[in-house]
């Protein structure tokens, strides 16, 4: 079915009009609506109310030339250019030339007019107009395309680029909203950013219970509302007069089943598509959306050529805003991890210098005065050589295995352990150690069989937590230790009657180099408390820790029975 278009003759010679009018009306290329007007004045108030798509305009007209009425026509009325074809009885050069000046795109001499010429001539001015407001389209598209993309790239946070996207994509196309969809790799997805701010959320279910819905129909609650997907295929919007949008949440990451369960007529919908280092297969990110819910609108092809060149522009700033939050993670890690290696630095200068001292100290002495002391008193300055060393030992097992953790979880090796005759030994090891001002006290309650861990980080946590309750307990007395079995889960505590810890202080225990700031003189460097928590957490377990200034400390410690490793490799030995 071929194209009607309008055409306007304005003559004064009614003979001329007819002749005009038979011609072109027998064109088998082109469908014509013909007005017609015998002056000026009929002509203006013509154009005044109906918009023509060709203008044949004699050059001598009873109350003004056709020249004049072209400037008033172009001046008054055309928004954007109409083809204007000037006819006359005359082949005069100087008319032609003064009309081409004017914007008249062909001249016709009326004496030498033929119906092919006619109809070839008003064929061409439309294809000429077609093309010239097509080009200007385009460069109208571009232009916006350009304006929006300059707007989105000028930020390289995320959450302003998509906000920005959905405001600027939504004056682009003149719709009632523009969303973002974006994919999750292990969930559903959401929408990111939406241009209304107000509105419901649909969730798509396969089935409600009687329950689930709770309100009668119509009556739509304000979050979250459940509707079927027989229902959403029978009515995509549960309440079409609700003065609140809605933004449907999608069960599906598929992009051709989650585009089916848009209401396509309403939404029109483009990829957000990533570089994907290198693989010629994009990584789809998510989904731009247009929605139109106010009366029913057909989406052009310039209107999904736009929407899918900006989505083109975001994808762009998206990977550039990732880049730098990347960048910055990176960075404040190396900053993270150059402040923590200086840290280790200090503390190691620090906690070295006193221990050396005394060991040098011992030392020196048995070398020069090994002959005047007697057995007992060698003894003694051995033995501190020996505890002295034996603190730095430690000390530098703490600092290795704090980095390992700061760099990367060491490797978690459970197996099934027997809990009493681990704890045992670790007891009895510790009263070989301790002084006489010290009680160690060992109680069990409860089942404690069937236990996975891994050995090395249970040891860690136990003399971490041993050690700090004796340490900080420098005028002795009890240090408990519960042992108690559940069903599921061990729990144990450390309970001390020591100094205490300060109730300000207690938030970043569990962070490196984290102290009191009542340890006085007490030596150390404030891992301990840092590496328990890290063990712990290897276990699927949790620490906690309770204390008052001179009353002591209770740290309580519980973990499951089989941590998530050992249920998935139980064969783990």
């Amino acid at each position: 079915m071929l194209d009607t278009w309008t055409l306007l003759i304005i003559d004064d010679c009614a003979a001329d009009r007819k002749i005009y009018r038979r011609y072109l009306l027998k064109d088998p290329h082109q469908s014509y609506q013909i007005l017609e007007a015998d002056c000026a004045e009929e002509a203006l108030a013509l154009c005044q109310k109906i918009r023509c798509d060709v203008i044949l305009l004699d050059f001598c007209l009873p109350d003004m030339s056709g020249l004049e009425l072209f400037d008033q026509m172009q001046q008054k009325i055309f928004e954007t250019s109409v083809p204007v074809i000037m006819l006359t009885g005359r082949g005069d050069e100087e008319i032609a030339v003064k009309a081409m000046k004017r914007g008249a795109l062909d001249y016709l001499v009326k004496q030498n007019l033929t119906q092919d010429v006619l109809q070839l001539t008003v064929r061409n001015a439309i294809k000429q107009s077609c093309l010239q407001a097509q080009l200007s389209k385009t460069q109208e598209r571009q232009r916006l395309i350009a304006t929006t993309a300059l707007r989105i790239r000028q930020s390289l946070n995320l959450e302003q680029i998509l906000n920005t996207a959905v405001a600027e994509v939504q004056q682009l196309l003149k719709c009632d909203r523009v969303m973002v969809y974006q994919f999750a790799p292990d969930a559903d997805g959401k929408i990111v950013a939406s241009s209304v701010e107000s509105y419901r959320t649909v969730t798509l279910c396969d089935r409600i219970g009687a329950g689930d819905r709770g309100l009668g129909t119509g009556d739509w609650r304000q979050g979250d509302i459940l509707i079927t997907k027989e229902e959403f295929s029978r009515s995509p919007i549960p309440n079409p007069q609700s003065p609140i949008p809605y933004i449907y949440e999608l069960g599906l990451c598929n992009c051709v089943s989650l585009k089916e369960q848009f209401n396509t007529k309403a939404n029109l919908v483009v990829p957000i598509n990533l570089s994907n280092n290198g693989n010629p297969t994009p990584k789809l990110w998510g989904l731009l959306i247009a929605h139109q819910n106010s009366g029913e609108r057909q989406w052009q092809t310039d209107d999904a050529q736009m929407l899918n060149e900006v989505s083109v522009q975001l994808a762009i700033a998206i990977q550039q805003a990732e880049l730098l939050a990347q960048t910055q993670a990176a960075l404040a890690k190396e900053k993270q991890l150059n402040a923590f290696k200086s840290q280790i630095i200090a503390t190691v200068s620090h906690e070295y210098r006193t221990p050396l001292t005394s060991i040098l100290a011992a030392a020196s002495t048995l070398v020069k005065h090994s002959q005047q002391l007697d057995e007992s008193k060698q003894q003694r300055f051995l033995g501190i050589i020996e505890h002295k060393a034996r603190y730095m030992s430690k000390l530098v097992n703490n600092m290795l295995l704090v980095n390992q953790f700061e760099l990367e979880k060491p490797k978690f090796q459970p197996i099934l352990l027997d809990l009493l005759q681990f704890f045992s030994e670790l007891i009895e090891q510790e009263r070989e150690t301790t002084g006489d001002r010290h009680e160690l006290i060992f109680k069990i309650t409860g089942n404690n069989q069937g236990f996975w861990g891994d050995r090395g980080l249970l040891q860690q946590i136990f003399t971490n937590l041993i050690s700090n309750a004796i340490k900080y307990s420098p005028d002795g007395g009890t240090v408990e230790f519960h042992l108690i079995g559940k069903e599921s889960e061990v729990i144990f505590y450390i309970k001390d009657q020591g100094i205490g810890i300060p109730m300000a202080d207690q938030e970043n225990l569990f962070q490196s180099f984290s102290r009191g700031s009542n340890v006085d003189t007490i030596p150390g460097t404030g891992l301990g408390l840092a590496i328990a928590k890290a063990c712990v957490e290897l276990h699927g377990g949790d620490i906690t820790l309770s204390s008052e200034v001179g009353q002591g400390t209770k740290v309580i410690v519980s973990l499951p029975k089989i941590c998530p490793i050992a249920k998935l490799s139980p064969s783990s030995t």
